[in-house]
């Protein structure tokens, strides 16, 4: 489950950083973490099928609601990874806009 879900978040994160005109808002450093989570998990499958054989595609369903928690776990650190950089960085002014007025009132 693990690999499925980083891998849908990867489709999903290219393919929007794909149509979007420009990468002002680093969609790509969210596309390349999840790329990169997916590669992890594709490996982690790879040994774990190693060890298990066919035991590999029947697992128990306390393992594959783990395996979903730890997924969704690991999109949203990426997630919030993402968001805190776009903070920092602030493309488009926005953040420091709204702390220019707050500290003027």
């Amino acid at each position: 489950m693990t690999l499925l879900i980083t891998v849908f978040a990867a489709v999903i994160s290219t393919v929007v950083w794909y149509t979007r005109k420009n990468d002002d808002l680093k969609i790509s450093m969210l596309a390349l973490m999840y790329w990169g989570a997916s590669i992890m998990w594709f490996i982690d499958a790879i040994y774990e099928y190693a060890e298990l054989h066919a035991e590999y595609f029947v697992p128990a369903a306390q393992d594959m609601v783990n395996d979903a928690f730890l997924g969704f776990a690991v999109v949203a650190l990426g997630l919030i990874i993402w968001m805190v950089r776009l903070l920092i960085v602030d493309p488009k002014g926005r953040l420091r806009a709204v702390l220019k007025n707050d500290l003027k009132i």
